[in-house]
């Protein structure tokens, strides 16, 4: 199990310095976004391509996920999406997953994570969602030829927020490329216990984001330990459900400072994961 850290903490720096800056920070695994500044696939070719492998191997880095939530190179955080009105800006957010999954295939990654679409704006939950699992169909066969995961991220004002609609969700899903990208905070935001919550969806958990997010469940990332996120419930969950995915750190707020959120995070997470047992390198 590799515990990473997500270059979306790094967007003032380019994707090989954030890599060198990470592996510095002690991580043996990264999240790479799939984004501008760092690894935007129509921005990368064949050789640039073959650079960034040889770049990860140079600081022995497992790409742990590929993180394909955000369009910034075209829109923001959520634009385009899966359940816009528009036909072409939908395309646009399907068009993107498909190179994602390209990508992830040629750096060895095993799954990308998206949004579950939103925010709603005017349509009904019912139109969302139809759209949604029509995008889902475009995809899907080729997850399943590369054998690279599509992983669903919950968060807060969208389609998808919490258990209950993950579940209803997943339900209607027919291919086994489809699973979940837990987010420790995010979970915590819907009013949830994370670790009850990953027991309850442990089948469909491909990958795991950490942040800690303060008593009042805003959706602000915190540095673990800065907040009221219980992390070892939920790293001892893991540990009885025999968890085999990896874990990244997402700090995005702290781009300012990113090698600092890194070091106090390391600092804080490491003796629990060592006292819930979790067999993180």
């Amino acid at each position: 199990m590799i515990f990473g850290y997500s270059t979306n903490a790094f967007v003032k720096f380019t994707l090989s310095e954030s890599l060198e800056k990470i592996a510095g920070l002690g991580f043996h695994g990264v999240e790479i976004m799939c984004d501008r500044p760092h690894l935007y696939p129509p921005d990368f070719d064949a050789e640039k391509m073959a650079r960034l492998k040889k770049i990860l191997t140079q600081h022995n880095l497992k790409v742990t996920n590929l993180n394909s939530f955000t369009l910034f190179a075209v829109g923001d955080t959520y634009l385009p999406s899966w359940i816009e009105p528009q036909k072409e800006r939908r395309e646009i957010r399907i068009q993107h997953t498909i190179e994602s999954l390209k990508i992830a295939d040629t750096l060895g990654c095993k799954n990308i994570s998206v949004p579950p679409g939103g925010p709603l704006g005017s349509m009904s939950r019912d139109g969302a969602m139809s759209l949604f699992h029509r995008g889902l169909e475009r995809v899907i066969p080729l997850a399943e030829e590369l054998g690279v995961k599509i992983l669903v991220e919950p968060e807060p004002d969208l389609l998808i927020e919490n258990s209950v609609e993950f579940k209803s969700f997943i339900k209607d899903v027919k291919s086994a490329a489809v699973g979940l990208n837990f987010d420790i905070g995010h979970f915590f935001c819907a009013g949830e216990d994370p670790s009850a919550v990953f027991e309850e969806l442990f089948e469909w958990v491909g990958h795991v984001h950490l942040e800690d997010i303060a008593a009042s469940r805003v959706h602000n990332h915190l540095i673990p330990g800065l907040g009221a996120v219980k992390f070892l419930d939920t790293f001892r969950a893991m540990v009885r459900l025999k968890y085999q995915g990896d874990i990244s750190l997402e700090l995005y707020p702290y781009e300012d400072v990113p090698e600092f959120a890194g070091r106090e995070s390391l600092a804080y997470l490491k003796p629990l994961f060592q006292e819930s047992g979790l067999p993180i390198k």
